[in-house]
């Protein structure tokens, strides 16, 4: 009997633990159950935290052991000393949006892979790397969820993986925080890989318009993913209101960057200068850095006036140091001009040479420079040749500027007659290339008056393009043109008669530095207006144009009658010399007799 009791103790041994633990679980049930009853209840309306907190209320039971205490061993009193203690019961918040009003909208300035979709650090222990779930960190598309993200699409181009990452994430609605190592397959560390999270916000991509034609031309998934393009503005019509608005916005920048404020004049210095920028008097720009800097420096000289606000003087001080800061290369070419090194006329008359202007772009900063345009005509075969194309130094658009004037001159002065002139166009002391057609009325007047013999005034300038109806159109850097030839002018002494001829389609773009408005306001220089080349011609030569009258014929003492005259003259010397070639050829009954 005692050896059958025995052999029985150890299953009534195991059935008492079974038993004890049965008991010691039903009593924690109680205990556990009234602890997290409210809890529980205060989340029944989210099924996720309400089965998160199902888990933990069952590891409590499973592990109570844990919780136990006795005398050498004390529980912390603090809940964070007792979420350290039991760091499984942690929470990582990655996202914490009760603080805002409305839909969160995030700018990420640096949209690298982990900065988007968030990553996970690892600490080093005993020189190990370990990591745990409260080292999950967030990224920008976590902080933008249910809200608007706002990207640079450049940043996101040139980050490795971050605008596949991102394409991936828009298409799936679904957010992984996944790392490079991973991708790659560069590492084989077992790490964590945390469940992926719905996803739903709007990706805002900010760029220049190449940038977006270039991705709807050559990434498939970006029209799919992004719908609603919206070309902005970049500047605004300069309408009284359109000003007040923008006066309002100086004095906001003013406040929020806490310079000092702004007088009548010196506000509308700084709407002069953003149309100046713009190069047209009838707009606003809305870029703020421009802006911005402008009254950072504007501040600077009103401090060292010792004013209390910024005067239009100052704002003037400020726009001449960051032009005298850029001003070495301009003040290089016009002392070589100065120094005759090159050749420009300001005075004086010359037949087939005129002075062009051209305009030097280095970054934001542009200046103008006079050029000597020379022109050659002889007896040919109706070909103006264009010498710096021939040597590979004239763009597309100015070779298409010299064979518009050739299409003019053939219409104009040959239309039922063959055109027998030879010439020849060319920039002098022109090192570099040379492109644009804003020469091709100073490249025409040059040939007409090589034509005609006629001198044109080396006082004036003149700069825009034409068509091949004679009529002059619009160019660009019509300010920095005319203040590039002014300066130079200035420099040898203002006579009264020097000036520069424009368009006409260009007044509205006049933005000219008070110097030189001054000067054109005391008749010391001039600024000429033309919408035909007639126009042109007549001002620089001095002479009538001339039209024609109802038998197609110029007036002969005109500068269009006299190149009529010598085209006249130089068909009959070909047709002289055909005549004379076909004479000194061997007749048949010469040739049998000499044979």
């Amino acid at each position: 009997e005692l050896k059958g009791i025995i052999l029985k103790m150890p299953q009534w041994m195991k059935e008492s633990r079974e038993r004890f633990k049965k008991l010691q679980r039903s009593i924690i049930q109680n205990t556990v159950d009234q602890n997290f009853e409210e809890l529980e209840r205060g989340y029944q309306s989210l099924p996720e935290v309400a089965a998160y907190l199902e888990q933990v209320k069952q590891d409590v039971i499973d592990n109570v052991d844990a919780f136990r205490s006795d005398e050498n061993t004390n529980l912390p009193d603090n809940l964070k000393s007792a979420v350290k203690a039991f760091p499984v019961y942690a929470v990582n918040v990655l996202v914490d949006n009760g603080e805002v009003a409305g839909a969160p909208v995030i700018y990420e300035d640096n949209p690298s892979l982990v900065n988007l979709i968030g990553r996970v650090e690892h600490e080093s222990q005993f020189g190990a790397l370990t990591t745990n779930f409260t080292l999950i960190k967030a990224g920008a598309m976590h902080r933008a969820n249910g809200g608007y993200l706002l990207l640079d699409a450049i940043k996101v181009l040139t980050q490795p993986f971050a605008w596949e990452t991102l394409k991936r994430a828009l298409k799936s609605q679904e957010l992984r925080i996944e790392s490079i190592d991973q991708m790659l397959s560069l590492v084989s560390t077992k790490s964590l890989e945390p469940e992926p999270i719905s996803l739903d916000l709007k990706v805002i991509l900010m760029g220049d318009r190449l940038t977006y034609y270039l991705l709807q031309a050559y990434d498939p998934d970006f029209r799919l993913l992004f719908k609603i393009p919206a070309d902005l503005s970049e500047d605004i019509d300069r309408t009284e209101d359109n000003c007040h608005s923008y006066a309002r916005l100086i004095a906001a920048l003013q406040q929020k960057d806490e310079i000092r404020p702004l007088d009548r004049g010196a506000v509308a210095r700084v709407i002069e200068a953003g149309s100046r920028r713009l190069e047209d008097a009838e707009k606003l720009p809305l870029h703020l850095d421009g802006l911005r800097n402008l009254l950072y420096e504007s501040d600077f000289f009103a401090a060292e006036d010792g004013q209390e606000c910024i005067q239009r003087r100052h704002v003037q001080q400020a726009i001449d140091a960051s032009l005298r800061r850029f001003d070495q290369y301009k003040e290089r070419v016009h002392e070589s001009i100065l120094r005759e090194i090159q050749l420009v006329d300001t005075e004086g008359e010359t037949v087939a040479q005129i002075n062009g202007l051209s305009v030097y772009q280095l970054g934001d900063h542009a200046f103008g420079r006079p050029s000597r345009i020379t022109a050659r005509a002889r007896l040919g075969h109706g070909r103006v040749m264009d010498i710096e194309r021939a040597v590979k130094m004239g763009g597309n658009i100015h070779s298409k500027g010299v064979m518009i004037l050739s299409s003019f001159m053939a219409s104009r002065f040959a239309r039922d007659k063959p055109l027998p002139v030879s010439a020849s166009l060319v920039f002098e002391q022109s090192y570099g290339g040379v492109e644009g057609d804003s020469a091709s009325i100073a490249e025409l007047c040059a040939l007409i008056s090589a034509i005609a013999d006629v001198p044109i005034r080396q006082s004036l300038a003149v700069t825009g393009s034409v068509n091949q109806h004679g009529q002059v159109q619009a160019i660009g850097g019509v300010n920095q043109k005319i203040e590039g030839f002014f300066d130079i002018c200035k420099a040898r002494g203002l006579s009264g008669d020097q000036g520069v001829v424009i368009p006409a389609s260009n007044v509205q773009h006049l933005m000219l530095e008070q110097r030189v408005v001054d000067a054109v306001a005391e008749g010391q220089f001039r600024i000429y207006a033309v919408e035909t080349i007639d126009e042109a011609l007549s001002l620089l030569t001095g002479v009538e144009a001339g039209d024609v009258d109802e038998a197609g014929n110029y007036p002969p003492d005109s500068v269009n009658g006299r190149v009529v005259s010598r085209i006249d003259q130089w068909i009959k010397l070909g047709k002289s010399f055909s005549a004379q070639a076909e004479g000194d050829k061997p007749r048949d009954g010469d040739d049998e007799q000499h044979h």
